[in-house]
């Protein structure tokens, strides 16, 4: 996957002779781009578990545990649902902000009890999730958003779905662009890499749920505005 992304990175940049950009480089910028994308889009999702005792309540987002075979996937960006398993079925844990769980919870009294509440605190790769007070040992179920590890060669596994694969070399080539100084021609290539990830991001979507996933523009915005679409060429 590496040297493809490569080698339409460098289509785009007219630049096969590698006359202006080294492959090093564009290697930098194309798993730049995928972090990038990874995190707008949220769309490398893994159902990944963490491992809780009591009392410890802070745990850094490194100890979540993947699945066996789990491949292509560094680590946690964030955590957006959790749960623990109870009999046939499974407990929610309601996320909270990290200012409410700070007040109701780190500022009063806790009595240790079952997970029933989480909140983020440290952000991105260095993230902390926080629990209330545990009263026992119990593994959580998590619903991650991750960042994907960096290729080095054609066999390093890519976790980025398809169709996201298709907008990495344009925001490559924006990143290349910018260290030519040629913002203009850069800032084109930015709304091409912004086309490709909006219609990723459609695709994903179900038509009968069209706002199914994060980042999808509102189908019914038109209407809230009260604007009326054009109709033919009247």
């Amino acid at each position: 996957m590496l040297n493809t992304y490569l080698q339409q990175t460098q289509l785009l940049l007219n630049d096969v002779t590698e006359a202006k950009y080294n492959l090093a480089d564009l290697m930098t910028y194309v798993n730049t781009a995928r972090g990038q994308i990874a995190g707008e889009a949220e769309c490398i999702r893994v159902y990944a578990t963490l491992a809780v005792t009591a009392p410890t309540q802070e745990y850094p987002f490194s100890q979540i545990q993947f699945p066996a075979g789990t491949q292509g996937v560094q680590g946690v960006l964030n955590v957006r649902l959790a749960n623990y398993a109870l009999g046939n079925g499974a407990v929610y844990i309601r996320p909270r902000p990290w200012e409410w769980f700070h007040l109701y919870y780190l500022c009063d009294q806790q009595v240790a009890a079952a997970p029933a509440v989480f909140a983020q605190f440290g952000q991105g790769a260095l993230g902390t999730l926080w629990i209330n007070l545990p009263d026992s040992s119990y593994t959580l179920s998590l619903d991650t958003v991750c960042f994907p590890s960096p290729l080095i060669d054609d066999n390093t596994s890519e976790a980025l779905p398809y169709l996201w694969t298709d907008a990495v070399p344009y925001y490559a080539a924006y990143f290349a662009l910018l260290t030519a100084q040629n913002t203009q021609a850069a800032a084109e290539m930015m709304k091409l890499y912004g086309m490709f990830v909006q219609k990723a991001r459609g695709a994903a979507n179900p038509s009968v749920m069209p706002m199914n996933y994060n980042q999808s523009p509102d189908p019914f915005l038109a209407n809230r505005l009260g604007i009326t679409p054009p109709r033919g060429n009247a």
